[in-house]
C-alpha cells in the first residue's frame, strides 16, 4: 500500500496518519508509534483521513513519508472525535 515503487528512479512514498499532538503514526492493530516504518499504510489521502475523522485523537496529519530519505509532506490536517475524559465514555457517533 504506497503510492509509488522504485521503477526508473521513483521514490517509494507511505501515506500515514500522524498524530499532531504526540508526533506518533496510527499502526495496524491501532496502536501508535514513533517509528514511521510500522505505521499504517493507506491507499489513498482520503481513505487515510476518513479513518482518522474515526479515531480517537484530537488533531491529525495525512502524511507521506519517504522512507529512502525519511522525510515528510504534509498533506491534509483534520481533528479525529477526541479522547474521551478519564472516567467518562466515550461519546457515541452523533
Amino acid at each position: 500500500m504506497y503510492m509509488r515503487e522504485r521503477v526508473s528512479g521513483w521514490r517509494v512514498m507511505h501515506i500515514l496518519i500522524e498524530n499532531s499532538e504526540t508526533l506518533e503514526y496510527l499502526t495496524n492493530g491501532g496502536k501508535w508509534t514513533k517509528n514511521p516504518e510500522a505505521g499504517k499504510r493507506f491507499a489513498a489521502t482520503t481513505v487515510a483521513f476518513q479513518a482518522a475523522k474515526q479515531e480517537a485523537i484530537g488533531r491529525f496529519n495525512i502524511v507521506f513519508h519517504i522512507p529512502d530519505t525519511n522525510q515528510f509532506v504534509n498533506l491534509d490536517h483534520g481533528r479525529g472525535r477526541g479522547l474521551p475524559e478519564a472516567g467518562l465514555p466515550e461519546a457515541s457517533g452523533a
